[in-house]
């Protein structure tokens, strides 16, 4: 080996470099090699944002918005952010202390587990889950503890699972429902179950909200406002799903005023600000874009009954999501692996879907 081949091994720090590549990426780099490809694989909207949306942003260029807001956020954004939290699922937070604007639900994930873990520390959560936790649960020198989750249970995470994996080091309980990739949801009893598992062990529980408008059931409140609850809880939302706006890289954090405040203080030393453009943009979604949000939320519900009916028509198992817009079916009929059955669909039909495996080995 040259001595400049043996330097550069060095350069990338072990915990990133041990670090899997997205299962997703790869199999789009498949995708990528193909033509005319129909995609079912990315977890974004295909509406366009709506104009009013985009207009707000428009104007507040035109205007010189373009600056650095507060670090926390704009304080007109944060308090429509609490207002609605408020309305909607039950929460009741301070804009001045107990809410943070972020680059996404990515970035208030990535400093909100670098503010609460330590080495050793661990944190459980469903699998299938979100391809980012576990990383960004490693990138926090924390150790990602996953839970399966059955079709039986329609995909929900039942207590006597987190007790198997729970040890005396777990700290974390991350949940994300509606369900990034089964579209499983929470009724009120579930959440009073896992709120009865986090009080019992004293945990805290982060709740990733992001697809919470997206649900085709009746809405309960956030577990973060069920009773001893919101002294334990940080709730993660954004714009990006329920009002088109992935590209807008808008989320928001509300939890306790000290878990805030850490978390400010690596947001302000990495991020400094979310974009101020952004942050106008979702304040009008939020002031008034209701309509345009439930215009969406019915075509995707629409969809979902059409897709959930061929599936399994075709033999191919697939419960009912309860929210978000994915599907996972059962391909358990075909006897191939979900990444055999994957490169099939995409080699022979050129439909690509993510292969389940990229979820977690569940």
């Amino acid at each position: 080996m040259s001595a400049s081949k043996s330097c550069r091994r060095h350069w990338v720090a072990e915990h990133i470099a041990s670090l899997p590549r997205s299962g997703i990426r790869d199999f789009f780099e498949l995708v990528n090699q193909m033509d005319e490809v129909i995609s079912l694989g990315i977890g974004e909207p295909d509406f366009v944002t709506p104009w009013h949306i985009r207009e707000a942003a428009i104007y507040a260029l035109n205007q010189g918005f373009t600056h650095y807001t507060s670090n926390m956020g704009d304080l007109r954004l944060r308090q429509a952010i609490c207002r609605y939290v408020r309305e909607r699922f039950g929460g009741d937070y301070d804009p001045n202390s107990e809410c943070l604007v972020t680059v996404g639900v990515s970035e208030g994930l990535d400093i909100l587990l670098r503010a609460v873990l330590s080495p050793g520390d661990e944190v459980l959560y469903p699998e299938p889950g979100y391809v980012s936790y576990a990383p960004s649960v490693r990138m926090a020198f924390a150790t990602p503890v996953p839970v399966p989750t059955r079709l039986e249970h329609n995909f929900v995470v039942q207590t006597k699972d987190l007790e198997a994996k729970r040890t005396p080091r777990t700290r974390v309980l991350l949940l994300n429902y509606p369900n990034n990739p089964t579209g499983a949801g929470l009724t009120l009893a579930d959440k009073q179950r896992l709120a009865k598992f986090a009080i019992k062990h004293d945990l805290l529980v982060i709740s990733d909200e992001i697809y919470e408008d997206l649900s085709y059931v009746p809405r309960c409140v956030s577990i973060a406002a069920l009773p001893g609850m919101k002294e334990r809880t940080v709730l993660l939302n954004g714009m990006s799903k329920s009002y088109a706006m992935t590209g807008f890289r808008l989320g928001y954090a509300c939890g306790m005023p000290e878990v805030i405040e850490a978390m400010m203080k690596i947001h302000q030393y990495s991020m400094l600000s979310a974009p101020s453009l952004a942050q106008a943009a979702a304040l009008e979604a939020l002031q008034n874009g209701a309509a345009s949000r439930e215009e969406m939320r019915q075509e995707y519900e629409e969809r979902r009954n059409v897709m959930v009916k061929r599936l399994n028509d075709m033999g191919l198992q697939c419960f009912q999501p309860r929210g978000a817009f994915y599907a996972f079916p059962c391909i358990r009929s075909t006897g191939l692996s979900s990444l055999e059955f994957s490169k099939r669909l995409l080699q022979g039909k050129h439909v690509a879907v993510i292969p389940g495996n990229a979820f977690g080995d569940s």
